[in-house]
């Protein structure tokens, strides 16, 4: 349900347009974000369907799993869709975007879906839809991956004498200038790692128990899983009728 009282709100404050219903922001836009949960998008393209015929706009999807078969389908053949597949983090403007467009995308639509996202972090470009998969599996998926890290580290943190706060303080920190060095670093992490790892020192025995325990093969082997599943819920989604 459409809440006045926030849409006021929004506008007061963003100093946003609205409208009664997405048909009439697809008749007045050219651009249409569909931002709406998976199990909601069919209704919705079927909905602003006969709205996107007319207007031909640039059609950006930000719905998790949802093919760009299913839309132009649900949408109306040849509708230009650029998929995405953004993460967590854009909340914080740090968040990491895949796109795919599909064949009816011109440059300057393609500029646009790309300047879009970029307003909330950094953008890939995938030959290929099905990478979007593959992008799901590493940075949409990614942050809680880290979150399980942090959330572990801290614990560890507190079992050898810490406070929680200052557990949780020095494990936030350390993972932003890791990921800020990284980042900066003329190098891989392979090579970050090795420079931080002093032989005989307390950072490689922290690693030989990661090692004992096969850290990186099971990372592999979630990444993958993550990677299925989003395969397996494309094709369920995409079935519903």
């Amino acid at each position: 349900m459409i809440n006045p009282d926030k849409i006021r709100a929004l506008q007061q404050r963003f100093g946003i347009g609205s409208a009664a219903g997405s048909v009439a922001v697809v008749e007045t836009s050219d651009i249409v974000v569909l931002a709406v949960k998976p199990q909601q998008i069919r209704a919705l393209a079927q909905e602003i369907a006969p709205a996107v015929q007319r207007r031909r706009p640039l059609v950006v999807s930000i719905a998790a799993g949802i093919r760009e078969a299913d839309l132009e389908r649900w949408l109306g053949d040849p509708v230009p869709i650029v998929r995405t597949m953004p993460n967590t983090p854009a909340l914080v403007q740090t968040g990491a975007t895949g796109l795919h467009a599909n064949p009816h995308v011109d440059e300057t639509q393609r500029d646009w879906a790309e300047s879009l996202m970029r307003a909330v972090g950094i953008t890939i470009w995938v030959d290929r839809e099905e990478l979007l998969d593959a992008v799901t599996a590493v940075s949409g998926s990614g942050p809680a991956y880290f979150f399980l890290l942090m959330e572990a580290m801290e614990k560890a943190g507190t079992e050898l004498g810490l406070g929680r706060a200052d557990a949780r303080l020095l494990v936030e920190q350390t993972a932003l200038g890791a990921a800020k060095l990284a980042m900066e670093a003329d190098a891989g992490p392979e090579e970050l790692r090795h420079r931080v790892t002093s032989p005989g020192g307390t950072t490689e025995k922290a690693i030989e128990v990661f090692s004992r325990g096969e850290f990186t093969e099971l990372v592999r082997k979630a990444l993958k899983a993550a990677y299925e599943r989003a395969q397996s819920l494309s094709q369920q989604l995409g079935e519903q009728e």
